[in-house]
């Protein structure tokens, strides 16, 4: 059982920009380009999930023009990106590193930015998905986030909570990747 990941194409934030939870926008031609790339990669009538922000969405449905073989995406809330509270729409470099410090002290049950998800919460959220897609026992692509692929990677070997920031994984994960977990 197969379960592919795939990130949204590059959003129009400027580099070092904090876009967690909101919705920033991609050049449709962009898109286009990574779905043109993505969509070999696909099985024929796999189940599709997407995050409902709107990098995700058009994304998948852009797929599904490429591919009308693909099964109608389903969004599913439990696959966006980490909230991130009050830093959300800044640079990370404005960031007070002091919030940024605290954080990483209390990586499992700090909220970031204040107001976001906890870590926990993050990975009991995307845990729900992860379960149900085992639960369903057919391969399945979900268009999604860098934190969610990282998610899925601890989900994946077992890991439900971290304590630690350097727990977190820390592999680079391309704009428009396709990364692949089987079971």
């Amino acid at each position: 059982m197969k379960l592919l990941l795939v990130r949204h194409a590059r959003t129009t934030a400027v580099d070092g920009f904090c876009y967690g939870r909101t919705d920033v926008s991609v050049r449709p031609e962009v898109t286009r380009a990574v779905a043109e790339s993505v969509a070999p990669l696909l099985p024929a009538g796999v189940s599709l999930a997407c995050s409902p922000l709107s990098r995700c969405a058009d994304l998948a449905r852009t797929l599904i023009d490429l591919r009308p073989d693909l099964s109608a995406p389903q969004t599913d809330p439990r696959i966006a990106e980490m909230d991130l509270g009050e830093w959300e729409e800044q640079l990370w470099s404005a960031i007070d590193p002091a919030e940024l410090d605290a954080w990483a002290r209390d990586f499992a049950d700090t909220r970031a930015g204040r107001s976001g998800e906890s870590t926990r919460q993050f990975l009991l959220r995307v845990g729900e998905a992860f379960d149900a897609w085992r639960a369903g026992g057919r391969d399945a692509v979900w268009i999604t986030h860098a934190g969610v692929i990282r998610a899925a990677w601890l989900l994946r070997d077992g890991i439900r909570s971290i304590q630690r920031s350097d727990q977190w994984p820390g592999q680079a994960i391309a704009f428009g990747e396709c990364v692949t977990i089987a079971l």
